[in-house]
């Protein structure tokens, strides 16, 4: 039973942590363990003897003479030498391929999140040497991860969220300057270390994508209002001008009925209208414009008032006339 224990307690550890990433993250992918530096016991050509061993092309082979290393070999055919069974040569693979290792890490930024970061390692074998990388290293996986777990905690943590995905690339720099220091001395060498994916839980998410929703609801709103303000301002000032114009209008038009009048009345005398006269002239045109204007209206309702021409006119004149006497004694006394 403690046997079996042994072996199912990491799995069921593992389901675990993976299901609370799942919750948290939502769907992050998963890392396969990785394969990069493995290394694994290989046979001749022949059956129950190594002595004669064929090379492939992207693998280096370790010899080893009674378990002692006694060299590497490269790609094609080799003859080792007697061996009995496999008992006096064995033989150690390793590939000499570019690699890689991913690595999932969670670390806290400065502003208090929580986020995953993904690093990819692709590394290869240093051909001269391979012994180190055959022999020094028990999981070259787990040696890198400790590397890049290193890095990554101690860089994100000094940065907010936002720096974090900005300065994104001077993390890949810092993680592969600290590997290339350390595994060249096991037998590896690094080609690169990309940082290919920062991901914050999905709480930190939702809540970031409403706030660029907000904000740029908020200036769609702000440029609408200041479409609209540019509207109503260009329309008052076109129905200011349309006034203005109408008003110009109206005085060359009234300006122009009474010299027309004017010239009608006085004939070839050469006699002028005293402005009395001018202005009951302006009073009868304005009259007659009103009772045209009422006329044409098709909704207009019904309006009582004098009828009669002459006597409206002249009660209009007559008020005008005592308006004006009043004033010249007044203005006479203030002069």
């Amino acid at each position: 039973i403690f046997k079996h224990s042994v072996h199912v307690l990491p799995a069921l550890i593992l389901n675990a942590w993976t299901g609370h990433m799942s919750r948290m993250y939502g769907n992050y992918g998963s890392v396969q363990p990785s394969k990069a530096g493995h290394q694994q016991r290989e046979h001749g050509m022949l059956k129950c003897t190594n002595c004669l061993i064929s090379v492939p092309q992207d693998q280096f082979y370790a010899v080893e003479r009674f378990g002692q290393y006694d060299k590497i070999v490269g790609s094609g055919l080799h003859c080792l030498g007697c061996d009995c069974c496999g008992v006096c040569i064995g033989l150690r693979s390793i590939s000499r391929r570019v690699e890689q290792n991913e690595s999932i890490i969670e670390t806290k930024t400065k502003d208090n999140v929580f986020v995953l970061v993904r690093v990819a390692v692709q590394q290869s074998v240093i051909p001269d040497r391979a012994e180190q990388a055959v022999y020094r290293l028990v999981n070259v996986a787990t040696q890198v991860d400790s590397y890049v777990a290193d890095v990554v905690r101690s860089h994100v943590p000094r940065m907010p969220l936002d720096e974090v995905f900005e300065n994104k690339d001077a993390i890949s720099i810092a993680i592969q300057e600290q590997l290339e220091k350390h595994m060249t001395e096991y037998g590896f060498t690094i080609h690169k270390a990309l940082v290919t994916e920062i991901r914050p839980s999905q709480e930190i998410v939702d809540s970031m994508n409403e706030i660029n929703k907000q904000t740029r609801l908020r200036d769609a709103a702000v440029m609408s209002a200041e479409a609209d303000r540019v509207r109503t301002v260009v329309k008052a000032q076109a129905e200011a001008e349309g006034a203005r114009l109408r008003g110009v209008g109206t005085a060359q038009q009234r300006g122009a009925i009474i010299e027309g009048l004017k010239k009608s009345i006085d004939g070839d005398a050469g006699e002028k209208m005293r402005s009395d006269r001018v202005a009951e002239l302006l009073l009868i045109t304005q009259y007659f414009e009103t009772i045209r204007a009422i006329g044409a209206t098709a909704k207009g309702s019904s309006i009582f008032m004098p009828h009669s021409p002459g006597d409206a006119v002249a009660d209009i004149a007559k008020q005008i006339r005592s308006g004006i006497m009043r004033a010249t004694p007044e203005e006479m006394a203030q002069t």
